[in-house]
This record gives structure tokens, sequence and C-alpha cells, in this order.
């Protein structure tokens, strides 16, 4: 399994809010639902990303935009951002005027999954937003930019047009058809940044491509209970151990076994948080030889113990 793959399969839209907000301009909308990732369009006309700390960012129409981090953000078709919001959406799924007053649905409802102020409006944005948690989600999430945006002419997949066909939908399972759509779209479009010349991928995605690294990389994701060590990875990686060594803390800024370890770690603190299975049993599939082993590494990278962490995830959710 490739790099990326393993990151993107802790990262699923289930239930997803996916919807499209029809306006004209001067317009403007806040996004303040506490979304991890939200995925952007414009299906009709252009508009600006603005968001606190990053300068406004173009775009424009069928422009494929991500915006990462859970702090609120507008979309906006005033790039001075002096426009008041028609409305805010909130994390709890309602949307309020500026002063904060819940909004009467059937005032901004134009029909299935469809907000705004007219039909026929002159602007459409799409928007999905995904909640990820977990520290796999958080490799992937803290190497993005604020806002990342693939031009319509850069995009090599096209299920964007599938996710804009459904949209309006009302059809037994929709929820599901929409949630499988927009897992496509970020997909394509992570892969379509991170093939941009002028993009920053992370160094991991980087790495994945490497003729030495890469075959390493990826054994450490397919098998990460077994008992690697930097002798085994070089001979997947078939060169020296020297050789090897030094490839892959200058690729990746660390030594291959400390990557090791915090991608097992990772693993962990995602499996307690996720599933019921015993801290033992978990121990075993991310390569420690028992509870007692994984806890003192958990417990020293974490400050926290397995079992305590398990608790405090199950009182949040």
């Amino acid at each position: 399994m490739d790099t990326l793959t393993d990151v993107l399969e802790h990262i699923r839209s289930v239930g997803a809010l996916i919807g499209q907000n029809l306006m004209s301009p001067p317009w403007s909308i806040r996004f303040d639902d506490g979304a991890s990732m939200t995925l952007l369009t414009m299906l009709r006309g252009d508009a600006w990303v603005v968001a606190h700390g990053a300068e406004p960012v173009h775009l424009r129409h069928h422009d494929l935009a991500i915006v990462t981090g859970s702090q609120p953000f507008s979309v906006t078709s005033d790039p001075d951002g002096q426009t008041a919001p028609l409305y805010i959406l909130t994390e709890a799924g309602t949307c309020t005027d500026v002063a904060g007053n819940v909004l009467a649905e059937e005032s901004i409802r134009l029909g299935v999954r469809t907000c705004g102020t007219h039909l026929d409006a002159e602007h459409a944005l799409l928007t999905g937003s995904f909640t990820a948690a977990g520290r796999i989600a958080d490799r992937l999430l803290g190497a993005l930019p604020r806002i990342l945006v693939v031009p319509h002419g850069r995009q090599r997949s096209v299920p964007l047009e599938l996710l804009e066909s459904e949209i309006a939908r009302d059809e037994p399972g929709q929820q599901a058809v929409l949630d499988r759509l927009l897992d496509l779209v970020l997909i394509g479009t992570l892969r379509d940044w991170f093939a941009l010349p002028e993009a920053s991928a992370p160094q991991w995605y980087q790495a994945t491509r490497d003729p030495i690294v890469g075959p390493a990389l990826r054994a450490i994701h397919d098998e990460p209970a077994r008992p690697w060590t930097v002798g085994t990875l070089a001979c997947e990686a078939r060169v020296s151990r020297a050789t090897f060594a030094r490839r892959f803390s200058d690729l990746l800024g660390e030594p291959p076994i400390s990557y090791l370890t915090g991608w097992r770690l990772c693993l962990a603190f995602d499996l307690l948080q996720r599933t019921d299975e015993t801290i033992d049993y978990i121990a075993q599939q991310v390569g420690y030889s028992s509870s007692y082993a994984l806890s003192t590494a958990f417990t020293r990278e974490y400050d926290v113990r397995p079992s305590r962490h398990r608790a405090l995830s199950a009182r949040r959710t």
C-alpha cells in the first residue's frame, strides 16, 4: 500500500455535509462549522476564499479548493471581504445571521441540499465538509497549506461532474452515494495538487516516489507489525544499510526507525480511539510485543497512557 492511500483510508466522509449555495453578487458566506477539511468549487461564476492569516485566494469556475483546519473562513464575491455574510454555517448544522440568530429554513432553503437567494442566481458554490480525527489524519492536514487550489485546467480526474449531477437528487441511499463521490473528489484533488510543480507536497509524499525510500515506505505501511530493522528495510530498497539510512533521513528528516515508531504509534492512537480491541491486541497489530511495551512507548510519545486516551476519546464522542 502506498503512503497516500494509507493516510486517506483514515479520512472518509460519513454523513458529510454536502450542498450548493446560489447567490448573486455581492454575497458572502461564512463557514464556522468546525470541519477539518472543506472542499469548494464554483459551479457558476467565481469567488474568493478568505481566511484569517492567509491571502485571499481566487476561485474560478470549476477550480477545486480545499480549506484545512477548523478555524472559520469565508467564501465571497468580494475580495476585500467587506460584504456581510448572507448566513453563517455553524457547528450545530444551522445557519445564523451575523447577530447569531438562527435563520428559518424556509428563508434560505431553495431545494434539496440547496440554499441561497434564488434558483437562477448568477453564482453557485458547491461545498463538502469533512470531519477527520486522529493522528493519521493530522499527518495529512498538518502538511497541507490553509488553502490549496487545483485550477480546472490542471485537473486530471472527473468525479466532480458526477457529484454535480447527484447533488440535487433525493433518492434512497443518496447520502451514501454523495459520501463516496465526495471521497473521490477529495482524493483526486489532493493527487492533482501534489502533482503541481508549484505545490509544496509533504516530505512523506515526495519520498514515496524515490526509488530507494519508496519501497521501504510501502513495506512499512503494508506490514507495520513486522520486526523491521534498518538492515531489513535496506533489503527492501536493495541498497546498503548506510546508503538507505542516509537517503531516508535526507528525504524525511528523521531516521528510518524513528519514522517506523511514529507511524506505529499513530496507528495505535487511532485504533484505541476507533475500536474496542484490547490494548494487547492493538500492540501486536502495530508491532509491539505486549501491552506494556506499547504503553511505555505511547506514554512517552503522547504523555498519556493508552487506557486513559481511550477513556478520554469515548467521553468526547
